[in-house]
């Protein structure tokens, strides 16, 4: 039974050990040249400038926009088991994905409406 589990836990090793391997090399072979150019903040070609809190401070809106992505993001990913299943799932599924879908839209015009995607 817990043989059909097999390749799964060797892929998750695998990715796990890729992963490791990957910081630790890069972590020996990488250049060791450090300059006030290379450490400098880099905020999607803008010049950074220091906030009131202190020059080690990102706006906040940077982290949020990133956030709402992810999060919008996640929600979508969730309508491929929905398409995948659809035929058995019939109008209880088509019920359960219109109400899903407008819970998201709703999540989205409440972001849309207190500002979260103007840029400025």
């Amino acid at each position: 039974m817990l043989g059909a589990y097999l390749p799964i836990v060797v892929l998750f090793a695998l990715a796990f050990g890729f992963a490791v391997f990957s910081v630790i090399i890069a972590t020996v072979t990488g250049p060791r040249r450090y300059n006030k150019a290379k450490m400098a903040y880099y905020e999607c070609g803008i010049e950074p400038a220091p906030a009131a809190a202190g020059p080690n401070r990102f706006p906040v809106k940077y982290f949020l926009t990133a956030m709402l992505f992810i999060v919008f993001d996640i929600e979508i990913i969730f309508l491929y088991p929905y398409a995948v299943a659809s035929r058995e799932l019939s109008l209880f599924g088509l019920v359960e994905i219109f109400l899903f879908i407008a819970t998201v839209f709703v999540a989205y015009a409440y972001v849309w409406r207190r500002g979260g995607l103007d840029w400025d």
